[in-house]
């Protein structure tokens, strides 16, 4: 059977009844017209490379965001790269020849009725996935395995299956994956690329295949020539290393979670920020002369430490008035960096006047610099004051009288920031945290944080909503007066479910996985959220701040009192 497509390739000795039989099944399941196909554009010997590309041409199929996933895949090493299923074949094809281009030595463990197109079998190692059980695929699962423990890629399939409609999430999506994915990405080193190819089959496709499920098979020929006149679209994570010691259906759920994630009909895009143009400019430095003048003059016990060349201090603005207005013009350079900012000169407002602010010093021979800040409310005293209009988050959430705010005195947290140039240093956050420490002690009335930490919009939507539905655990007595609108993927939500007994607790351990599979510079949850985590802390809601540029604020609180004895002794000096 030289140079036809047949499924007489699978019987290297066919009996006569094969020989009789196989050509009706040919015509019946469409092997005949592929090989019509196969005749007219003289694709029979061509190389691997060669045969996809007269496929694609001949099919008129063209492929979108090839370079950005090309751009994933390590130059050398064990990575896995798994993908969903749509099609049944073209998907196998097109990912083999476009990842080979980079890694020759890919391996793609393979639907063995890939075995009609002779000219692609150096990329495959077949399986049965119908079979997963099967004696006969212990060959194949051992040559993939081994393929990447020497160092190689290997492209694989979990679902075993194509896409088919399942009624209990009354949608076309994937199996289950199967659990090798993840000892295959152990062997890996966890080196992992996950992949969302865009598509689907013809309607009749996923009716056949409700009646009976194997009836899907039989309609994969058929189904890959209907496929012409198409631009598929390859969404994927970033190159990560998946966490190794999980149960392995367990890292298979997650690795083809990390999938759906990424699928681009579930995006969304900012609103355009200020432009650059639009921007005041930032309001110059005031002296240190100035700073210290006024510095000299507040009491001493405003001076809360002293470690080195390092120094913290508290006061109000109207004690103050330069030192805040240089805190304002600190803000406002750092929020810009991170897509937030006022836009104007200083990052200031009324709250100002009747917050407390808490900053960080650094001395040296010839300069003292604000290195950073936070802004913190007394609560007790504001709502005696002004009631909740005296409260900033007041304007981001609807407190109800069950609140902590409403229930003791609390601080209320916000604005705070540490420079650029000490941002890699662990120093300025924890004299900040130190500060704040010296001034619950000084203030022993207040021993409840509470307020919003930022997170910037230089995070896609996506992950801010696996941020607000991995977090968010305890969202009782608050709304948001503007929620985030973006819903989480149905996908990632039913898997978090399956992991806990709510949504955050499922999905908790997982956030810094998803930021990093989604963020294109890997990067994390903010540093000054998982400090609070470290605190045990409670989050309570995420809503839009429409007085910070439409930021994202995540609402928590940290009772200071349930703390652990080290974490306390660390900030505060002693233990409670």
């Amino acid at each position: 059977m030289t140079g036809k497509i047949s499924l007489l390739s699978f019987f290297p000795k066919p009996t006569i009844i094969q020989r009789l039989i196989v050509p009706l099944l040919d015509r019946l399941l469409g092997i005949t017209k592929m090989d019509a196909l196969y005749q007219k554009h003289n694709m029979q010997g061509l190389s691997k490379e060669a045969f996809v590309t007269k496929l694609l041409e001949a099919q008129s199929i063209t492929v979108e965001n090839q370079a950005s996933l090309l751009a994933q895949i390590p130059e050398n090493g064990p990575v896995v790269i798994a993908s969903n299923h749509p099609f049944g074949g073209l998907e196998g094809v097109i990912l083999a020849r476009l990842i080979s281009e980079k890694r020759p030595d890919l391996k793609v463990l393979a639907n063995q009725g890939l075995k009609v197109f002779k000219e692609l079998k150096d990329y495959f190692i077949f399986t049965n996935p119908l079979s997963p059980n099967d004696p006969k695929n212990a060959p194949s699962l051992r040559a993939a395995i081994n393929h990447v423990k020497d160092g190689h890629p290997l492209l694989i399939f979990p679902a075993g299956r194509v896409s088919y409609y399942q009624s209990k999430h009354q949608d076309i999506i994937e199996h289950q994956w199967n659990k090798l994915v993840y000892r295959l990405a152990k062997e890996a080193n966890g080196k992992y690329v996950g992949v969302f190819v865009q598509g689907f089959n013809r309607p009749f496709f996923y009716t056949l295949g409700r009646i009976y499920y194997r009836l899907r098979m039989l309609m994969l020929a058929r189904e890959l020539l209907a496929n012409t006149h198409r631009n598929i679209r390859l969404d994927h994570t970033q190159c990560i290393t998946l966490p190794l010691m999980l149960p392995a259906q367990t890292g298979a759920d997650l690795s083809r979670s990390l999938s759906y994630a990424v699928d681009s009909r579930w995006s969304y895009t900012w609103p355009a920020d200020h432009s650059a143009s639009q921007m005041a400019p930032i309001a110059p430095e005031i002296s240190s002369e100035r700073l210290h003048a006024e510095l000299e003059v507040l009491p001493p016990q405003q001076c809360l430490i002293n470690v080195g060349e390092f120094s913290v201090y508290w006061s109000m603005q109207a004690q103050t008035p330069h030192i805040v207005n240089e805190i304002g013009r600190l803000r406002e350079r750092v929020f810009r960096m991170h897509n937030e900012g006022s836009g104007e000169a200083l990052d200031t407002d009324p709250f100002d006047a009747t917050y407390t602010h808490l900053f960080v010093l650094h001395h040296s021979d010839d300069h003292t610099r604000i290195i950073g800040a936070y802004r913190m409310g007394r609560t007790d005293k504001l709502i005696e004051e002004s009631g909740l209009d005296g409260l900033y988050l007041h304007k981001m959430f609807q407190f109800a009288p069950e609140f902590i705010n409403q229930q003791r005195p609390c601080l209320e947290m916000g604005r705070s920031f540490v420079i650029p140039e000490y941002q890699r240093s662990p120093q300025g956050l924890f004299m900040l945290w130190r500060g704040i420490g010296e001034f619950m002690n000084a203030f022993p009335e207040y021993r409840v944080l509470y307020g919003t930490v930022s997170i910037s919009k230089l995070y896609t939507p996506q992950s801010v909503s696996i941020i607000e539905h991995g977090l968010v655990d305890a969202p009782e007595h608050v709304i948001p007066r503007h929620k985030f609108e973006l819903l989480l993927h149905p996908q990632l939500k039913a898997f978090g479910l399956s992991q806990g007994t709510t949504l955050s607790e499922g999905l908790s351990q997982y956030v810094n996985t998803y930021l990093q599979a989604l963020e294109s510079d890997g990067k994390e949850l903010p540093v000054l959220a998982k400090q609070y985590q470290k605190l045990g802390a409670n989050f309570h809601a995420l809503g839009i701040d429409k007085s910070f540029n439409h930021t994202p604020g995540l609402l928590l609180s940290v009772n200071m009192e349930n703390v652990p004895a080290r974490i306390q002794k660390r900030f505060m000096g002693r233990v409670l």
